[in-house]
């Protein structure tokens, strides 16, 4: 999957699509519905390369997903609460991805993963996709062993060695435990980024939020009142400083660890095969 965030050139989108095609393998990339509305050229191109999934979230997923149809591509949509499942479900949406308010990044904070999980197998037939504070081999057990047709995890990839987050970044993620996180709009506010107000992000919580998240109505004024603040959060992003640039990760970082390749990690995410199938026998005497 990739990411294509608001930002993306579109030279950075045709390099990672053609890496992405390279391998023979099926791809995605998943966008942003609230960022389409403006133009829909980033999806376009992307479906110049043929991917076989493209998710289409925080927002209306309409006339995206018509136009990833229209190519050939299953289309995705992540839920963070009943009334999106409920636009996901009456939408031309093939696979319903699960996001509960565990997960790191942007999204809602009303529902965590277990419960969303249930309400949209009870709800459909179609896929379903668990995301949200899955870091380990039993969280992928419990999530399968539910129901969901698969487990989606950022957090703990996040951390791999093949990230392109710096390595500050990585290590912050590392050092966290699973209630140093904070779900809030501060740092896109502080740098006057247009996410729709229902979508927070759920980040490392850090001396910038400490000071600000508490406080969103000071933190607009001070905004307002000039280019300090936006200028000092940007600088810590270029430098990546973690105690004061959003750190974007799930409560999941707790369960996250640093100096593991992707490969090493989803060899032990394979551990759910050996849980589920000790606990499909557990109580068999019972």
């Amino acid at each position: 999957m990739l990411g294509i965030g608001g930002s993306n050139t579109a030279e950075w989108i045709t390099e990672q699509s053609l890496l992405a095609s390279s391998t023979g393998k099926p791809w995605g990339a998943g966008l942003m519905a609230w960022v389409l509305e403006v133009s829909l050229d980033p999806l376009r191109q992307v479906l110049e390369h043929g991917p076989s999934f493209i998710c289409v979230s925080f927002g209306d997923p309409g006339p995206a997903a018509a136009l990833a149809h229209q190519a050939g591509a299953l289309v995705g949509m992540q839920v963070g609460n009943a009334a999106e499942l409920d636009r996901a479900l009456q939408s031309d949406i093939d696979v319903v991805i699960c996001r509960g308010s565990e997960g790191g990044g942007h999204g809602r904070n009303e529902v965590s993963t277990l419960p969303l999980l249930q309400l949209a197998l009870r709800s459909t037939g179609k896929p379903v996709v668990a995301a949200g504070g899955i870091a380990t081999a039993q969280g992928v057990a419990a999530v399968l062993g539910a129901g969901a047709s698969a487990a989606w995890i950022g957090t703990r990839f996040a951390a791999a060695t093949e990230s392109m987050s710096h390595g500050n970044i990585k290590q912050a993620i590392g050092s966290a435990g699973i209630d140093d996180t904070v779900y809030t709009r501060a740092f896109d506010i502080a740098q006057r980024i247009a996410w729709p107000v229902e979508y927070g992000g759920r980040a490392l919580r850090n001396h910038f939020s400490d000071t600000w998240a508490g406080n969103i109505e000071g933190l607009r004024r001070h905004v307002r009142e000039g280019d300090e603040l936006t200028e000092s959060i940007e600088r810590a992003r270029v430098v990546a400083d973690p105690d004061n640039a959003p750190v974007y990760a799930g409560q999941s970082a707790g369960l996250s660890t640093t100096g593991h390749d992707a490969a090493t990690i989803i060899a032990e995410l394979a551990g759910f095969r050996g849980l589920l199938s000790r606990a499909a026998h557990r109580w068999d005497n019972s």
